[in-house]
């Protein structure tokens, strides 16, 4: 064991958030060991790097008060005040004798555990927590990583009192993901929905879609939404490590991908599962039905013959605990719904994968949380994105992620780099997407 990157920590009472906490800012953002300890005099004795983490006043080398958050069990409504700092930009949970002027600990817990997605909420139409609710789109601090910022001021305190301690960071990370919500426009729909669609087109009098149409089933001309060989040429091109999520629900009013027994379909996602990660998109016809979802992870496995450990909810259908608890007893190790569908930004105020806190039942989960960054979908029609301007817009919190050497995640579509009406001059956005993420 290296003495120079271990740190003994004094707290009056070990609690699994007390655990979980120190070892996602200790291990995953700096790289260093911990013991905890509620010995006093073994604190005291101890001649290496040392702080202490109490509610209670104690004389130390390196002192951090504590709130009590990290001591309680149960989900209890937390009294918040935010604070503006120079160097934390944002703060809440402040203290006065302590080495911070506020529990970084606490809290980062609140955070990133999604604490507050718990207590009482408005929900939208959908039942889903909306970003409006939150304190990061409240208190203006969505477009930045807090707890990452956070951890990087501590860095420095605890090199101000350690100059010999061995922290070591991570490196930067980017995958590009892309939601298959319906592979072709027209395409292999079968023959009922085929002549439904030409029956819409007739009603609204949409003379070249019913052309365009016609050229697809002909053979003629390629599908609109069939934009599979441009994203591997770039894919490839750029080295990006990249992951699909399919939808494979039952039809319905939000779920209108393909019959998951269509040749022509399943024939895709072999195709690119043989280059990429494939992930199932839980349908939101499966929302509140673990069996619905079941289904649709074995039709995946089947198409692909693999097992499936990654997940992203359909229609933005993440709600606390419940989605978890269903995924992790459905086999999904890896979950990438952490986001918002409506607002780029960070919605745990933190870039790096975690693994999930189960506030209920109080014990660090094994499904690992990657958070999402940046949709296309919510550049255009949020920020009002323009294909020239897109990256600009993005660039703010790429470059966020960059800097702590977190995750990146971007969300898009295989409609959006496609040639339909709506998304016609879109399709360079994608190149220039991983161009800029790639880059240093």
């Amino acid at each position: 064991m290296n003495p120079n990157a271990h740190i003994l920590i004094y707290v009056h009472k070990i609690t699994p958030r007390v655990k979980y906490t120190f070892h996602l800012i200790f291990k995953d953002c700096l790289g260093l060991d911990f013991t905890l300890t509620t010995s006093i005099d073994d604190y005291q004795l101890y001649g290496g790097v040392k702080l202490s983490y109490t509610t209670q006043e104690l004389e130390s080398v390196c002192h951090f008060e504590a709130v009590p958050l990290l001591f309680e069990s149960g989900i209890h409504e937390q009294v918040i005040q935010i604070h503006n700092h120079e160097h934390f930009y944002k703060y809440f949970f402040k203290t006065y004798k302590s080495a911070l002027p506020f529990d970084v600990f606490a809290a980062s817990f609140y955070l990133v555990s999604r604490y507050e997605e718990y207590l009482p909420f408005k929900p939208d139409m959908y039942n889903r927590y909306e970003v409006e609710n939150s304190l990061a789109y409240q208190y203006d601090f969505l477009h930045i990583p807090l707890v990452n910022l956070w951890v990087s001021e501590l860095e420095k305190i605890l090199l101000k009192k350690f100059p010999r301690l061995s922290i070591s960071h991570r490196n930067y990370n980017y995958i590009s993901t892309i939601d298959v919500d319906n592979a072709y426009k027209f395409k292999e729909k079968g023959i009922m929905r085929s002549l439904g669609g030409y029956l819409k087109s007739i009603v609204r009098f949409q003379k070249k879609e019913l052309i365009q149409r016609t050229a697809v089933l002909l053979g003629k001309e390629k599908d609109p939404f069939d934009t599979y060989d441009y994203q591997l040429q770039v894919q490839k091109q750029h080295k990006v490590n990249t992951i699909y999520f399919f939808l494979l629900g039952d039809y319905g009013v939000n779920d209108k991908n393909h019959p998951s027994n269509n040749y022509g379909f399943q024939k895709l996602i072999k195709h690119l599962a043989d280059y990429y990660t494939t992930g199932i998109h839980p349908s939101y016809g499966s929302t509140g039905k673990p069996q619905q979802i079941k289904i649709e992870i074995n039709r995946l496995a089947n198409i692909t013959h693999r097992e499936i450990f990654h997940s992203r909810q359909h229609f933005s259908m993440l709600k606390f605990p419940e989605t978890y608890y269903t995924l992790q007893e459905l086999g999904i190790t890896n979950e990438y719904s952490m986001g918002y569908r409506n607002h780029n930004g960070f919605r745990a105020s933190y870039c790096y994968p975690f693994y999930w806190y189960d506030l209920d039942e109080e014990i660090e989960t094994n499904l690992k949380i990657h958070p999402f960054c940046i949709s296309i979908t919510s550049l255009r029609f949020r920020d009002k994105a323009t294909p020239q301007n897109a990256t600009e817009k993005a660039a703010p919190i790429i470059n966020e992620v960059k800097k702590y050497g977190g995750e990146l995640i971007t969300i898009f579509h295989n409609d959006t780099m496609g040639t339909s009406p709506e998304w016609i001059d879109w399709k360079v956005v994608y190149e220039d997407m991983i161009k800029l993420a790639v880059n240093s």
